[in-house]
């Protein structure tokens, strides 16, 4: 079976951003750079690309030049967090220079969007009596950075 790998575009920050993903997660790592060779179409010697794990997951950047089609909201990573504890450390660490959004999603400083989701979150928002996943829902709607005990209180409001 195929393996599918993430390729990221950045103009010339690859390297930084691998740098930073990696130091952000788990198990994570740079596997390797290849660098441009004089045939270019980057500087000699530059990083054409970098190769990282995240988790277990493997991605590509790749420095593309100023021709960059920037990053936009259609795309995201999504990361699953066992906790609130987690949600706040990845939330913090992925605005850093960055920005918040809405709903548990965030723009990093290179411009990737990512949700940060509490795991809890899909039953609360899925719950069998409706009236409690709309409480969870309106709760959620109203957040930048998800709270899950707040989410949580929402659901359970019976006035």
């Amino acid at each position: 079976m195929p393996r599918i790998t993430p390729f990221l575009w950045f103009d010339d920050q690859a390297e930084e951003a691998a740098g930073f993903y990696v130091s952000i997660f788990p198990n994570s790592r740079i596997l390797d750079v290849v660098r441009y060779g004089e045939a270019g179409p980057g500087p000699t010697g530059s990083v054409m690309t970098v190769r990282f794990e995240v988790d277990g997951t493997v991605f590509v950047a790749l420095n593309g030049g100023p021709v960059h089609y920037g990053f936009d909201e259609s795309i995201s990573f999504v990361v699953d967090c066992a906790s609130q504890d987690e949600v706040d450390d990845y939330w913090k660490k992925l605005t850093d220079g960055g920005e918040e959004i809405a709903c548990g999603w965030l723009k990093d400083r290179f411009g990737l969007r990512w949700q940060i989701v509490p795991s809890e979150l899909p039953s609360l928002l899925s719950d069998p009596d409706p009236e409690r996943a709309r409480r969870a829902t309106e709760a959620m709607l109203a957040m930048k950075k998800l709270d899950v005990r707040e989410i949580k209180e929402a659901a359970d409001r019976t006035s």
